[in-house]
């Protein structure tokens, strides 16, 4: 979680002018009569949750859901910042937009003053996956393995590097398995190619892994390894301990246990710029959040966006119109503002930073460059700094 030191925070809650108001009596929900989000492809997961949502706000609210597809994760970005689509129903690599980092660090982004709605933080998990026959049992076991890397995916690379941080182990320590994409990462685990690979513990894919002569195996991330999951999230930020509850053959863990102590982080996360205005940010959060049993079984994997799993300290500031609702619904306390507004300083801050820039240095020179000045400026800001360098 990004944070700043105590007394860093206390001076940044001092500087920073922007302040929500206070809670306001129950509002109505007022909602647009067409909405659009971006999204990752039609085959994904997020895709038909959009679609369930959408079917929900067409039948409650009359509001039509226009849902834009992206291949990658810069595709998804554009429509956003160029205000042709309202939010993202995004992933992990949302927060490289924030902070102005690997696809979005070169001159045609820099850091994007994004806020979160609310999430979809279920009981599934995100990690690497292995087999019973790697003789991987723990993640400190993952010394010397093949453990995949994919081309054009910093997404699940980093998310790989923080599995191995938890242990001590960086991609140094393993050997690294380079394929071009997310289908062939768990193909060379079947193949016996690779020992390793990342991503969501219900991943079809997986189960082909569970058939395979190799059989299939889930490290746990003991919940009470507080120096484990500092060096996970100083490199991945948006890890959750999770409590992990769904997985393909759950019983194939560590410990044995369902559940098992796990990573997981929210999938999609809804997020929009400063254009959202207030009464939309409130009214789609309080329409997803109350209404919920209308549409859990209208997608895969929808029990994330009770309001009970919202994370609240999160990486992204939240929108004042959802923080509007969370405090309309006795959810948000003073912590969490604290937290809010420290995020906040965080994204002027790297606004700042880059404004800074100069921007007629080559493009390599340049990325450089903001490297250097990006983590000079949250440093000096008293602010954690990952992704230091990509």
């Amino acid at each position: 979680m990004l944070k700043a030191q105590p007394k860093a925070l206390a001076a940044l809650l001092a500087a920073t002018a922007m302040t929500f108001a206070a809670p306001l009596s129950a509002a109505e929900v007022e909602l647009p009569k067409n909405l659009s989000w971006t999204a990752y492809g039609t085959t994904s997961s997020g895709y038909a949750q959009s679609v369930g949502l959408g079917q929900m706000l067409q039948k409650n609210y009359g509001t039509s859901l226009r849902i834009i597809p992206g291949k990658n994760d810069v595709s998804r970005m554009v429509p956003l910042r160029a205000g042709q689509s309202d939010i993202c129903a995004c992933g992990a690599a949302v927060l490289f937009a924030q902070e102005g980092v690997l696809m979005f660090g070169g001159k045609k982004w820099g850091p994007m003053e994004l806020y979160n709605l609310f999430n979809n933080l279920g009981n599934n998990g995100q990690q690497l996956v292995t087999t019973k026959d790697s003789g991987i049992k723990s993640v400190a076991d993952l010394k010397g393995k093949r453990v995949t890397w994919v081309k054009g995916a910093p997404a699940l690379n980093t998310n790989a590097a923080a599995m191995l941080a938890f242990a001590g182990l960086t991609w140094d320590d393993v050997e690294k398995v380079v394929v071009p994409g997310w289908k062939q990462s768990a193909e060379a685990v079947i193949n016996g190619q690779a020992d390793a690979t990342w991503g969501s513990t219900v991943s079809s894919a997986y189960n082909q892994i569970a058939a395979s002569p190799r059989g299939i195996y889930w490290m746990n991330l003991p919940h009470d390894n507080a120096e484990g999951w500092a060096r996970a999230k100083s490199i991945a930020p948006l890890w959750t301990p999770t409590m992990i509850g769904k997985a393909v053959e759950i019983e194939s863990n560590e410990s044995g246990n369902v559940p098992y102590e796990g990573n997981n982080y929210p999938y999609p996360m809804f997020v929009s710029n400063d254009k959202l205005d207030e009464k939309t940010a409130y009214g789609l959060t309080k329409a997803v959040m109350e209404n919920f049993e209308q549409f859990k079984d209208n997608g895969p994997a929808m029990d994330g966006y009770k309001l009970e799993n919202q994370p609240l300290e999160f990486a992204f500031p939240y929108h004042p119109g959802s923080v509007k609702y969370f405090k309309e619904a006795g959810v948000w306390n003073d912590k969490h503002e604290a937290h809010n507004q420290m995020l906040l300083k965080r994204q002027a801050v790297l606004k700042e930073a880059w404004a800074k820039m100069d921007m007629s240095l080559a493009d390599d020179a340049f990325e450089a460059a903001w490297q250097r000045v990006r983590a000079s400026a949250l440093e000096e800001a008293g602010l954690e700094v990952p992704f230091r360098s990509w």
